[in-house]
């Protein structure tokens, strides 16, 4: 292996390494500002919509089924569907959707 390659690991080690630990080291009172609070609360929401978003749109062949998809997810969870069935409701709109649109 080159040397670029240990670099590069070492690098993502570091990285990885500082963003533990730094917060452990420096923070050592509880966080009383209700901003930070807050922000620090929705990060792994926030964290987790950018990540399956665009998984959403492109693992259909066409992104609109995978857009109106999402809408009817949305709606659906917005009045109360659980998991399960916003899940297979979603299935059927990008079958129809890709049946009807390709």
């Amino acid at each position: 292996m080159s040397l670029y390659i240990y670099i590069s690991i070492f690098t993502a080690f570091i990285v990885s390494y500082l963003i533990r630990v730094l917060p452990l080291t420096l923070i050592r009172k509880p966080i009383k500002n209700r901003f930070i609070r807050s922000f620090l609360y929705y990060v792994p929401y926030i964290t987790l919509a950018v990540m399956t978003f665009p998984a959403i749109v492109e693992a259909t062949q066409s992104p609109v089924a995978g857009i109106i998809a999402l809408v009817i997810g949305i709606l659906l969870s917005y009045f109360g569907a659980g998991l399960f069935p916003v899940a297979c409701a979603c299935c059927v709109v990008v079958f129809a959707a890709e049946f009807f649109l390709v």
